[in-house]
């Protein structure tokens, strides 16, 4: 019903130390090499968070690009010029989508289209992407509405969701009627060079992380980003969700499955050693966070009542995107600890939810 279209704004961006960074950006619209047969696109993007990184590996006769922008008109123009009178000009071989939301699968279906060419994902991010998609021009349903209001929203607040419910799908380009399916697990031959598809979950149903040995080289999406953390968030569509968990497990599968020795290939920010580093910073952050919330809720609280005690900067309805990722991740650490059994819930009379530590 609902879904973020850029990662978590709550997030305080900032360089983490301890990390590498050997490259310095491309330009928005350019292109640099990271590894042989490997290059860096920087695709500007019209939030506030600005850009979101696209990888072009060498596929024999063209390019596979592993992720694609969300659908604007700089955007087109941007693989236009470098798909036909650039200097880097080759055509497309395969689209891999690292999941589903719009900056990652905008323009997708655009692409395919344009080369005759399949397009590689999951089986769940495909089908919940067509899924949102045909939310576009619905009106939100009442269960959306109970969602939030549960949560505390106010009645301004409800009425601007209803007025910008749909929108999701604005921002993608019709997606192909098939796919090729991704695996956990499966190699794919791409180039000259093997890559494993390592699946996780909480940001998203079943995201796609590519990890190359040859190259030494980790394609992370938004399951490991180097300055901020991924927003890990409940929707209406499944409010009992416990995504924070599914989050967590998969960075510690991450850390399992890849060595710490790979260039991470990340959906933002800049490319960085230190993979093991950084998942042992994100999974401390949380349980710090946790931390924070269980103090908060000595006493009973709404979950718009918690964004004090979990984000850096102050959430109003003044930025409805914000409130929404917020209430959404908020939901997801309660929902957390609600499943361990160390907070409980309960509804006052008129269907407001109300979250307090769970007494020995």
């Amino acid at each position: 019903m609902d879904s973020t279209e850029q990662e978590n704004p709550t997030q305080i961006t900032a360089r983490k130390p301890g990390l590498v960074y050997p490259f310095a950006a491309p330009e928005n619209g350019q292109m640099i090499e990271v590894a042989p047969g490997v290059r860096w696109l920087r695709m500007p993007m019209p939030f506030s968070l600005d850009h979101i990184n696209l990888w072009l590996l060498d596929d024999g006769e063209g390019w596979a690009v592993v992720d694609t922008g969300v659908r604007t008109e700089e955007a087109t123009r941007i693989w236009c010029d470098l798909l036909g009178s650039s200097s880097e000009a080759r055509p497309l071989t395969r689209v891999f989508v690292t999941h589903m939301h719009p900056d990652h699968v905008g323009l997708a279906g655009w692409l395919a289209r344009r080369f005759g060419i399949r397009l590689w994902m999951t089986r769940l991010e495909y089908l919940t992407c067509r899924v949102l998609v045909s939310d576009s021009g619905r009106e939100a349903p009442p269960d959306a509405i109970a969602f939030y209001r549960r949560a505390g929203w106010s009645a301004s607040a409800i009425e601007t969701y209803r007025a910008r419910f749909g929108d999701f799908g604005k921002h993608i380009h019709p997606l192909p009627d098939s796919y090729r399916r991704l695996c956990d697990g499966e190699v794919l031959r791409i180039g000259e060079h093997d890559w494993q598809v390592v699946v996780g979950n909480g940001h998203s149903p079943e995201h796609a992380c590519l990890y190359c040995p040859a190259l030494a080289l980790l394609i992370s999406g938004d399951q490991v980003l180097p300055r901020i953390s991924s927003n890990v968030s409940v929707f209406p569509v499944e409010p009992d969700a416990n995504p924070m968990a599914d989050w967590l497990d998969s960075l510690a599968k991450l850390k399992r499955t890849v060595p710490d020795d790979v260039l991470v290939l990340p959906a933002h920010g800049d490319c960085f050693r230190g993979l093991h580093a950084r998942i042992d910073a994100l999974s401390a952050g949380q349980q710090r966070a946790f931390d924070r919330l269980k103090a908060a809720l000595d006493t009973p609280r709404r979950v718009v009542d918690v964004f004090g005690a979990l984000f850096a900067r102050p959430i109003d309805e003044s930025t409805p995107m914000l409130l929404g990722m917020a209430t959404g991740e908020s939901l997801a650490c309660l929902n957390y600890l609600m499943h361990s059994g160390r907070v409980e819930c309960t509804l006052d009379g008129v269907g407001v939810a109300w979250y307090r530590l769970r007494r020995a």
